[in-house]
């Protein structure tokens, strides 16, 4: 977009240069007093002079002013044809208002008075010169100062007293200050004021700026005052620009006040950075008479590219650019279904770029200091921002927003874009459904070569992925992760599960979740599972963590960080649970576990909550805390490992592990009703098993409770017990009665065979 700005900008001022140069040297004086100078000539040539005359000289005046004066080294009329030949002529034409001091000169000029032809024989030689301050000066006195006449040379040329035209088909050259031109042939229309240069129309500029104009024919008349050029072509260096038609409108003195160029409008620029622009018309407006721009406007169909690095590819139904002293670009505005797309290239080659389309009806372009390049692109009104990857088939991203701007790095990439209010994002691949995204405000950084790097949606942000759905006050995307991270008061809901925390981040590609920060994740829509246990109840379950992850893969969550499950009265605490909520299974670990847990500290350990309930209904809480937790709904089996303590109203049981066997949550427990709470059925201890009770101690290898009965076997390992009041007690096997404080001993052939014991309360 520089270059093409730049070389935009050299091209009209070479282009007003020309323009001035040919209207005012070579129509507006040249044809008007050249006719002039013709048409009386011939008038003033005596019919009668039938002899030479050395020293010929004739002036015509109005009676106050000399109008003209003829001077020849010698004059001869002929009496056959009556046709005059004057040699060495110059003549000078003053005018009526004594403002010209024209000249024109040659050797040999012949006059027909039949058919009122007047004909150089050889070259003739013109110069055009003003004399503002004729009418201050003695008649006939010239100019004190000659200020760069506009010179013109051709030959050939025939002039018609009868009818006032006048043609040539030979060339005509002609000189000014700053170009030299030519053209081969010239005719002119007295009738219509009309001066046609008839092919081969050149132009060569001179200067800090050189450049040729070529055209193939031109025309160009006084009512209006304008110069007409067919297949216009410009070439500057390395740059060129060409128009089926270029029309250019003079002021009253012929200075160049706008240039209309129409059909197949092109201007080209080669070099490190080659650029190109493209319209059905191009109208240049001058804001002086020194030729400086105010403004450039191309429309119909307009287009604008650039190749190399960067290359961006631009379009609009018109364009106007603006310009301020020194011909500098300061802003473009483009309307009518405007689009800017930024092409990337591969850095590294391996990589995947992607294209950036801006469009919108109109964009306000605002170039850096100095015009070098494209600052920064404003959209007025609603515009629209695609993100496509550069490889085929695939997906692609669609920005919108009430109103965007873009900012554009030193060499003219596109650096970041803001858009704001009313912003939505959608995303898109084939064989999956959108993803949306709205929010108040959204914000674009791109890297050079390689496309978008992030973007951020902030302010009452909502997201849609199937049937996840997010809501936070800011949304960070990246590409090339394809991670989504929420802040402020982020909520994911999906598939009646919802989860809230400080922070979370979802993984577009796999699906995958992380929470952080004060997680909570409520699972509802739950069914209830009368052959469960634990967590079969259709009451939400909860869970507080500091970090969760679930992975779409696993289709399981898991929790870190002082983490607490519950439903109803069934709760579970530990440093990390691992919970799935199709089997209504978990795996709580310790701090003591397999280093999973996080940052828990050592003395932290799994923590559960179930309840028991007596052959009398009485309901009693039974805590169960391990190193580990396994616990399935479908076997209402819970298994724990690593020093495993539970812990009731009037009993402990300590062990190496422990299975927990629980009632299903249909089944009535004596009649009495213990609401959705989890129901010890059964209670199998291995591993160095201690029972304590208020009055008594036991200790073996293995343990066995069972609820209905209220009673502990210990066995395996020499079981005892000890009594405070009757001393201990050993066996092969040992019965523990909770109710009313029984034991029953087992021995072999070698022990005691029964001992049973009463203790009197």
């Amino acid at each position: 977009m520089a270059l093409t700005v730049l070389h935009l900008r050299r091209w009209l001022v070479v282009a007003a240069i020309a323009a001035i140069t040919v209207v005012a040297g070579e129509y507006f004086y040249a044809r008007h007093r050249v006719q002039n100078a013709l048409k009386e000539v011939p008038e003033k040539i005596s019919t009668g002079i039938q002899q030479s005359a050395n020293g010929f000289t004739y002036s015509g005046s109005d009676g106050a002013r000399t109008l003209f004066k003829i001077q020849a080294s010698k004059a001869v009329q002929f009496k056959k044809g009556g046709l005059a030949e004057l040699h060495g002529v110059a003549i000078t034409l003053y005018g009526r208002d004594s403002t010209r001091f024209d000249q024109i000169y040659g050797a040999d000029f012949e006059y027909d008075p039949q058919s009122g032809n007047v004909i150089a024989k050889g070259e003739v030689q013109i110069d055009l010169e003003a004399n503002p301050a004729g009418l201050a000066n003695p008649d006939q006195a010239p100019p004190k100062e000659l200020k760069n006449p506009v010179h013109l040379q051709t030959s050939g040329l025939v002039f018609n007293q009868k009818t006032g035209n006048a043609y040539t088909k030979e060339k005509v050259d002609f000189r000014i200050p700053q170009a030299t031109g030519s053209s081969l042939g010239l005719s002119y229309a007295a009738k219509t004021g009309t001066l046609m240069l008839q092919s081969q129309v050149r132009l060569a500029v001179s200067g800090s700026t050189s450049a040729t104009l070529t055209a193939s024919r031109g025309m160009i008349t006084k009512e209006p005052r304008q110069i007409v050029l067919e297949q216009a072509r410009l070439q500057s260096g390395t740059r060129r620009a060409e128009a089926d038609q270029a029309t250019l409108f003079l002021h009253s003195d012929n200075t160049l006040e706008r240039i209309l160029a129409s059909g197949n409008v092109q201007v080209q620029s080669e070099g490190a950075q080659p650029a190109q622009i493209r319209a059905a018309q191009l109208e240049i407006t001058l804001a002086d008479r020194r030729g400086a721009l105010r403004s450039v406007v191309f429309s119909g169909d307009v287009h604008a590219e650039t190749s190399g690095r960067g290359r961006m590819q631009a379009s609009a139904e018109r364009a106007v650019l603006n310009f301020i002293a020194k011909n500098v670009m300061t802003q473009a505005h483009a309307e009518g279904n405007v689009k800017l797309l930024q092409r990337q290239e591969p850095s590294p080659p391996s990589s995947s770029p992607q294209d950036v389309e801006l469009s919108a009806p109109a964009v306000d372009f605002f170039l850096a200091a100095g015009g070098r390049h494209l600052a920064r692109a404003e959209t007025p009104a609603s515009g629209q921002i695609a993100i496509r990857p550069s490889a085929p088939a695939t997906g692609q991203t669609l920005i919108t927003a009430t109103r965007f701007t873009a900012q554009f790095d030193a060499e003219g990439q596109l650096k970041s874009v803001h858009g704001a209010p009313n912003t939505r994002v959608v995303s898109s691949d084939p064989g999956h459904p959108d993803r949306v995204s709205v929010g108040n405000t959204i914000d674009a950084s791109f890297r050079p070569g390689q496309g978008i790097e992030f973007l951020v949606q902030q302010g009452n942000v909502a997201y849609t992925d199937a049937d996840r759905k997010a809501w936070a006050d800011r949304i960070r995307y990246t590409p090339a992760d394809q991670l989504l991270a929420l802040t402020g008061s982020p909520r994911v809901v999906q598939g009646g599960v919802t989860t809230t925390a400080r922070a979370m981040r979802l993984n577009r590609s796999t699906g995958d979740a992380f929470a952080d920060g004060g997680v909570k994740t409520t699972y509802s829509d739950l069914k209830p599972q009368p052959d469960g246990a634990l967590l079969s109840s259709s009451s939400p379950i909860h869970v507080t963590a500091r970090t969760m992850a679930v992975h779409r893969s696993s289709a399981g969550a898991l929790y870190t960080g002082s983490v607490r499950l519950w439903q109803d009265a069934n709760v579970v605490e530990a440093p990390a649970i691992e919970f799935d909520r199709e089997k209504r299974s978990m795996l709580a670990r310790g701090s003591a576990g397999d280093g999973s847990a996080g940052d828990a500290s050592p003395s932290q350990a799994v923590s559960t909550v179930l309840v028991q309930v007596s052959k009398s209904g009485k309901v009693t809480p039974v805590r169960v805390t391990s190193s580990r937790l396994t616990y399935s709904d479908e076997q209402r089996t819970a298994h724990f490992d690593g020093g495993v303590v539970a812990k009731a109203v009037d009993f402990t049981v300590t062990a190496s592990q422990m299975d927990v066997f629980l009632q299903a949550r249909g089944q009535p427990a004596d009649g009495q009703a213990v609401g959705n709470a989890a129901r010890l059925d059964r209670l199998v201890a291995q591993g160095q098993v201690v029972v304590t009770q208020p009055t008594r101690r036991a200790t073996g290898d293995q343990l066995v409770y069972t609820a209905s009965e209220d009673k502990f076997v210990m066995s395996g390992g020499s079981p005892s017990i000890f009594d405070a009041e009757h001393g201990r007690i050993t066996g092969v096997s040992l019965t523990l009665f909770r109710g009313d404080d029984r034991v029953l001993v087992e021995g072999t052939v070698t022990s005691p065979s029964v001992t049973q014991t009463r203790v009197a309360r």
